[in-house]
């Protein structure tokens, strides 16, 4: 039930908590709010402000649980959805994060200095860029429904630092129908131009707000915890004895429904998992006994469904949920089709609200994600230095090697002379091929 009243400028006696009231956390988002229980009814209240209206929530305990949600899980408390964002987050993570600029006669070269060391290496002090990128990440596909803030912090023109603000003190606020919104953080509002907003799988009815894969994800979460539920239920169970032992009884004792009562009490109720079970020998005729097994519950069966379901919905190859063999074609589009465009969400958030040259961007670089063995990648490597597309020494980066003295002149196939002289061969002036 919800009530609307007028608020008192100055605190009256009955305002205050009673002597056995006691006091609930503040709530995020809500400066000044309080709550306590009184007389076995939850109540919230505002304190002192400039506000005249103020509305309070209150229920008794016989309704408390037709409002709360029996058995709700959150994403992160599914290990197969967290296992799939977490190698999401770390491939990301692990990507350099390079500043270009566009050069007027077409390509780009990389820049360093301090913005590109602020956004690769320190986003501020108390994160390296690997965990400051794998906090967006985490949170874009978990605790924030779709949606990471991250606040940027200045000081004379300059970036300073990069602040992750989490998500349960952020909220966003519509204004108008086609007028934008705002961002509130624990109460108070600022401009999205002035905060990052990274968004994930944007919504239909605000754009500008990511929904995320809450929805999608939910019922198969639900799922997997129930499965999990269930094994775990089931290799406790204390209807799997170890072994029947028949004993002497009276079975008059266990004619009547309070006789059984006891008998199952005795017999059956106090035992543990694998303990044997006592039974009277004039009673019961035992004749076979099967332990029930999973394989029999079928449930691997649904678990490897619901773990390859979890796997199409996030992008990510079923053999990182443990379902299937690794198989490397299948690696690398989940490189194509998951990373990249999300490392482009981050990529265009950045470059549009921290950069204002319009020549300059932020690449992340993705080379290292794909999975080459070292022949491949040392035969491409070949076909562009004898091409006179890479020098010596791009191709021993390629490979991961250090630079060496006078590998860095472009060369090209044939006798493996200079690119610039490639004109000046015999051949081709009309002389002797053999000079």
């Amino acid at each position: 039930m919800r009530v609307q009243v007028q608020k008192r400028s100055l605190p009256q006696a009955r305002d205050r908590p009673a002597a056995n009231a006691v006091p609930v956390r503040r709530a995020a988002g809500r400066p000044g709010a309080a709550t306590t229980h009184r007389n076995g009814k939850t109540q919230q209240r505002a304190a002192g402000g400039s506000q005249q209206r103020s509305v309070i929530w209150y229920t008794d305990a016989a309704g408390f649980g037709d409002l709360t949600c029996s058995g709700y899980v959150t994403l992160a408390q599914s290990p197969e959805i967290v296992t799939a964002v977490n190698t999401i987050a770390r491939l990301i993570g692990s990507m350099t994060i390079y500043l270009m600029r566009n050069l007027p006669d077409g390509g780009d070269v990389r820049i360093i200095n301090q913005m590109s060391r602020a956004v690769d290496i320190e986003p501020n002090p108390w994160m390296n860029r690997s965990n400051f990128i794998q906090w967006i990440v985490r949170t874009l596909y978990l605790e924030g429904r779709g949606n990471a803030v991250v606040w940027p912090k200045t000081r004379d023109g300059y970036l300073r630092e990069l602040d992750p603000v989490p998500a349960m003190y952020t909220a966003f606020i519509p204004v108008g129908l086609m007028d934008g919104y705002r961002i509130a953080i624990n109460g108070a509002e600022y401009d999205p131009q002035q905060l990052l907003h990274f968004v994930l799988n944007p919504g239909s009815y605000y754009p500008w707000q990511g929904d995320g894969f809450t929805l999608s994800l939910t019922d198969v979460a639900n799922t997997l915890k129930q499965a999990a539920a269930t094994e775990k239920g089931f290799m406790e169970s204390k209807w799997k004895p170890s072994l029947i032992v028949k004993v002497d009884a009276l079975a008059d004792e266990f004619s009547t429904k309070e006789g059984r009562q006891k008998l199952l009490d005795s017999y059956v109720e106090g035992a543990e998992a694998g303990e044997p079970w006592l039974i009277p020998a004039e009673a019961f005729d035992v004749k076979d006994v099967r332990p029930l097994t999973l394989s029999d519950l079928a449930l691997a069966d649904f678990v490897e469904l619901d773990k390859k379901t979890v796997a199409k919905i996030l992008g990510v190859p079923a053999f990182v949920l443990g379902v299937g063999e690794f198989r490397r074609d299948e690696w690398n589009n989940f490189i194509s089709s998951t990373i990249m465009p999300l490392c482009q969400i981050i990529e265009q958030e950045l470059t549009r609200k921290l950069l204002d040259e319009p020549d300059l961007h932020f690449q992340f670089s993705s080379r290292s994600l794909y999975n080459y063995d070292l022949k491949e990648l040392a035969q491409v490597a070949d076909d562009q230095y004898v091409r006179g597309i890479m020098t010596g020494n791009e191709v021993r980066d390629w490979l991961s090697l250090s630079p060496r003295e006078g590998l860095d002149e472009l060369i090209i196939l044939e006798n493996f002379i200079p690119r610039g002289m490639v004109g000046d061969q015999a051949k081709l002036t009309g002389g002797d091929d053999n000079e």
